[in-house]
């Protein structure tokens, strides 16, 4: 019988890791499996490297070390990863896809808020993030602070990857066909090539519109969950006119005008940044779970959190002015947990809110 096609849920990466295909010297832990993801950890050594690099075609990414190293961290103490630094970490899991799976890697949620550039390499890789079908071999994390710098150990997860088989993304029509079915999005869905987001910048509570990065600040240890005084981190911005100016080299938190959901039998993911859109990118952390949003797992919709950057020039960002596609893709099967229920899920139903390392209101 042929396996169906798209990305594999929960139940198929469970037995990719008793099959051994997914394996780890330290176990992999159940808690790591994630409807639609599966969460990687950081080893036990960070590489501090002169600069960020692809490995290439035929090489190994412990070769390329050799020619970038700086000097190397331990972090079984803990280690800081200093803000403007390159470092690259070797990931605890190793795979062993079958010739018909690919990979795909992003940061999770919690790191792209803090601004944390994370990205994943392989041996012989030509693309970040990108694990090419039948790849067998180690991974490794390739983390830059750009707006923090950030106090790391063994185990933490900064980065996620999602496993597909064959042709999973939907095309308009079929993605136009979900929305008559589902309502994947308040209000008139903007639909080409994937589903139109949209910035919110009418004020809420408090006159708020989003967060600026503070260009001075302390160390933030990823342990610690809601620890952090925001304004110790982030300028409260609001919006003059609907409007905001983005400053170059700023990092920005800001959220979408669309409630959004996610049917379970589909995953979603951001759309990588492209210029047309405006001086700007737009989320780094781009994966979304079966049931995001979705009343089956409790949601009522939610917002997009976007992270933005702005690139050489100030840039005008108005008030339902486009900024990135989300991208739907059918799940070969639905998971047997959804995003929200059953599983410890940060940001169902969120709106305009700051990483959990951040105290609330």
């Amino acid at each position: 019988m042929t396996e169906a096609n798209g990305v594999l849920p929960d139940t198929m990466l469970d037995a990719m890791i008793t099959a051994g295909r997914i394996s780890a010297d330290v176990p992999v832990r159940p808690d790591q499996v994630q409807p639609a993801s599966l969460d990687l950890r950081l080893g036990q050594v960070a590489y501090r490297v002169r600069a960020s690099f692809l490995t290439g075609q035929g090489r190994r990414v412990a070769d390329r070390l050799a020619d970038f190293e700086m000097h190397r961290m331990q972090l079984t103490d803990g280690a800081v990863l200093e803000k403007g630094c390159v470092y690259v970490i070797p990931l605890m899991e190793s795979l062993a896809l079958a010739p018909e799976e690919q990979a795909v890697a992003n940061a999770k949620s919690s790191t792209g808020r803090l601004d944390l550039l994370t990205r994943v390499i392989t041996d012989g890789g030509t693309e970040f993030d990108r694990v090419t079908a039948g790849y067998t071999g180690p991974l490794y994390a390739e983390i830059c602070p750009r707006s923090f710098s950030v106090l790391v150990r063994p185990g933490m997860r900064l980065n996620q990857i999602r496993f597909r088989r064959g042709q999973a993304t939907l095309d308009d029509a079929a993605l136009a066909a979900l929305h008559a079915r589902s309502g994947l999005v308040s209000g008139t869905p903007v639909i080409a090539g994937g589903l139109g987001f949209s910035v919110d910048l009418q004020p809420q509570e408090g006159g708020l519109v989003g967060y600026r990065a503070r260009p001075h600040t302390g160390v933030i240890d990823l342990d610690r969950i809601g620890a952090y005084d925001p304004a110790e981190f982030w300028d409260r911005l609001r919006a003059d006119k609907e409007r905001l100016i983005l400053d170059p080299g700023a990092f920005y938190i800001l959220v979408s005008r669309e409630c959004v959901h996610i049917p379970p039998d589909h995953a979603a993911e951001m759309a990588p940044y492209l210029a047309m859109v405006g001086e700007f990118r737009v989320h780094y952390a781009g994966f979304f779970d079966p049931g995001f949003g979705h009343a089956a797992a409790g949601g009522e919709g939610a917002r997009g959190v976007l992270e933005v950057r702005c690139h050489e020039a100030p840039f005008v960002l108005e008030h339902g002015q486009g900024v990135g596609r989300l991208v739907y893709e059918r799940m070969a099967a639905p998971p047997e947990r959804l995003y929200g229920a059953g599983i410890a899920s940060n940001y169902q139903g969120q709106k305009l809110r700051l990483s959990k390392h951040f105290r609330q209101g």
